[in-house]
């Protein structure tokens, strides 16, 4: 009974987690597929080496190799590997059985709050990380931090050059910034002739 208790309380926080809060944040369905398919196939492989007995270590061991597998085969933001864990400990928490299923029930419930408040919106929402590619070669950092502030539109708060090349004029830099206050994350658009890769 109490192993079904848990299988509930984990589908219950799963749902939550993929379609109450990451979904509606991000829009990527084909992770969906994968969260629900690593927390499913975890649950199931918890339960049935509690059934025989089989050693944590032994679970673990299985969790690392799948862990391993899927992070290797695709190329995740960090955010998205915080959803794939949380899934993955969701579905070890449903499937092990403690001293007391309030505390598994309890864990789950800190996992899908933790994720909700870290990745929620209004949580340093103005802060922004972008890979960009420039049409021009900008060897002095003072001098590159003002122009990317024009560009971007905010407060320049690490950058980090990657590639200067002085035969095709370009730069290629990683810029942590910081939206004005005035800008609302929605209201972004582009002040130059630039590629960049959007990581938020």
């Amino acid at each position: 009974m109490d192993q079904f208790v848990l299988a509930a309380a984990n589908v219950v926080a799963i749902c939550i987690l993929v379609f109450g809060i990451y979904f509606p944040r991000h829009r990527r369905r084909d992770m969906i597929v994968a969260y629900l398919a690593i927390n499913t196939g975890v649950l199931a492989l918890s339960v049935t080496l509690m059934s025989v007995n089989a050693s944590i270590g032994l679970g673990f061991g299985l969790f690392g190799v799948l862990s391993i597998i899927r992070l290797r085969s695709d190329e995740l933001t960090q955010r998205e590997v915080s959803y794939y864990f949380a899934s993955l400990a969701l579905g070890l928490l449903g499937g092990t059985l403690s001293s007391s299923i309030e505390l598994n029930i309890g864990l789950m419930a800190l996992l899908v709050g933790a994720l909700w408040i870290g990745d929620h919106p209004r949580l340093l929402g103005r802060y922004r990380t972008r890979l960009m590619t420039l049409d021009r070669a900008i060897n002095d950092e003072a001098q590159l931090t003002s122009y990317l502030e024009g560009v971007l539109g905010g407060k320049v708060r690490q950058l980090a050059i990657h590639q200067i090349d002085m035969v095709n004029d370009t730069t290629r830099v990683e810029v942590r910034y910081e939206l004005l206050p005035a800008q609302s994350p929605g209201q972004f658009t582009e002040r130059a002739s630039v590629g960049s890769l959007v990581r938020p």
